[in-house]
């Protein structure tokens, strides 16, 4: 009697999918007839836009800032839903003349351009970029069209879903993107997720408003992309042309100035940051009593506070920040780690605090991050396949706030001060003073040979902290070639 009735529940649930599926076909075709979807193997279109520093702002929770935002003029995309030829081909080129933003207390930036490409190959094996084809309102009915999808209403639209074919996230799991189509037959929003190592499953969205017939298709005026709910780029489109004769033109890059087709040698690259594995076991200096530095291109410190060790700064990875954490642990044995401090938000110093999280640490963090940080944190982590992933009871509330000034003392009376440095670089940036070893830390400083915006950001952190008694500075980018630094060297760098 179980066997027939699982048997029975099969059949209507295999019913229903196939239903789903004829009707997200009838919905698609319906779609691709209105957009003049059915005999566009390419377009291209332009207009202008403003692209957002995700990850990278002032401000974490406002990518589109003032001192963040890029203008992007002659802004045009170019994309091909043929199948390519050749795996190194682009199938998707977007290009066009940048302004860098007004950056208080930094000369003008030089105009530069605009690049984001997707070669065929990264269209079969890399989400991050295909979904640039796939989440375009003609790539979304193609895609859809091609991959088993099916329908539901919601309101007055229809909401159609698929999954590309031959892609998985790190963790296994399928890709799903989701389309709204409106009452006119066309596609008004699309949206998917991707791993991301901060946020876990990052939520990608597509608006797409103000639809015009340019040239026989249905084009969008307006495109508004957000990541995690922030908007993080714009565009104005002002023509568009369906099936452009000179494809490939459009699809070619052209070659750096002086360099005619890509002949001649390059120029020379200057020498590589030094850097360690972020798999590899770090190595570990010792500073003062119960206080080491952990090496790496984004340097730590693990200091002994008594009954738990607190860590500065995680590192750029899942995989560096269990580096860091082991290593700590090796340092001072037979202690939790139970704080790791965050210097600021910007993902690459960020994307170690998952491990960090998995551990069982608090990360400490400047109050301007903590509402954004501790929601990234908090989210779904189904594709990332991570540590934190991996962990069944995940705690909430992770990320404590701090202010300006924050001193820790341990039960062994170490102490580490927290400070807050003004800067436009980040408004949640912290550097960390160790009084009794006379060492300071900070991200993001440049101290040999900084340019014009690494200078503004070394001179914030001299104004924040000059009073301090300390011989020892400590960058979490080393310099190159790697060299101990001294207040002095810092006086001397924004004195010069």
């Amino acid at each position: 009697m179980f066997i027939r009735t699982m048997s029975a529940v099969a059949l209507v649930l295999g019913l229903a999918a196939s239903a789903a599926a004829q009707n997200a076909t009838a919905v698609l075709a319906a779609a691709s007839k209105a957009m003049g979807v059915d005999s566009l193997p390419s377009i291209t279109y332009s207009g202008s836009a403003r692209n957002g520093a995700f990850g990278q702002s002032k401000a974490i929770g406002d990518p589109m800032g003032a001192v963040n935002v890029t203008q992007i003029t002659q802004y045009t995309r170019t994309i091909t839903f043929a199948a390519p030829s050749d795996q190194n081909a682009l199938v998707s080129r977007a290009t066009g003349t940048t302004q860098p933003p007004t950056i208080p207390g930094v000369p003008a930036q030089a105009a530069g351009v605009f690049n984001q490409n997707v070669t065929a190959a990264q269209l079969g094996n890399n989400w991050t970029q295909a979904l640039n084809v796939w989440t375009t309102p003609w790539g979304f009915l193609k895609g859809a069209a091609s991959n088993n999808a099916t329908v539901r209403q919601q309101g007055g639209q229809q909401v159609v879903s698929f999954s590309p074919a031959n892609l998985k996230s790190p963790s296994g799991q399928a890709y799903v993107v989701t389309g709204y189509i409106d009452s006119q037959n066309r596609v008004a929003k699309v949206e998917t997720r991707v791993e991301h190592p901060v946020i876990g499953d990052l939520p990608v969205e597509f608006e797409y408003t103000g639809y015009q017939a340019m040239n026989g298709v249905q084009v969008p005026a307006r495109i508004v992309q957000k990541q995690a709910g922030l908007t993080t780029f714009d565009a104005t489109i002002t023509a568009a042309t369906p099936n452009p004769p000179n494809l490939a033109e459009l699809l070619t890059v052209a070659p750096p100035p002086g360099r005619a087709g890509g002949a001649g040698a390059p120029a020379a690259a200057p020498a590589p940051a030094p850097q360690v594995a972020a798999n590899a076991a770090p190595p570990v200096d010792k500073l003062g009593d119960g206080v080491f530095r952990i090496g790496g291109n984004y340097t730590s410190l693990a200091v002994d506070m008594g009954d738990h060790i607190l860590v500065v700064e995680s590192g750029q990875s899942d995989a560096r920040g269990q580096a860091v954490i082991a290593a700590a642990k090796q340092a001072i044995p037979g202690k939790p780690v139970r704080f790791v401090v965050n210097s600021h938000p910007h993902f690459d110093h960020a994307s170690g605090l998952q491990a960090a999280v998995a551990e069982g640490a608090t990360i400490l963090t400047h109050r301007n991050n903590e509402p954004v940080l501790e929601r990234f944190l908090s989210g779904p982590r189904t594709l990332t396949g991570d540590s934190l992933a991996k962990v069944t009871n995940r705690r909430n509330d992770v990320v404590q706030g701090i202010g300006d000034r924050d001193v820790r003392r341990g039960t062994n009376n170490k102490v580490v001060e927290l400070h807050h440095v003004p800067n436009e670089h980040s408004d949640g940036m912290l550097v960390v003073h160790l009084p009794a070893e006379k060492v300071l830390w900070s991200a993001d400083v440049t101290v040999v040979n900084p340019n014009p915006t690494q200078l503004a950001t070394l001179r914030a952190v001299h104004t924040a902290t000059s009073r301090f008694d300390y011989t020892a500075f400590i960058p979490a980018h080393p310099p190159n070639p790697d060299r101990p630094l001294t207040k002095a060297d810092v006086t001397s760098a924004v004195g010069n």
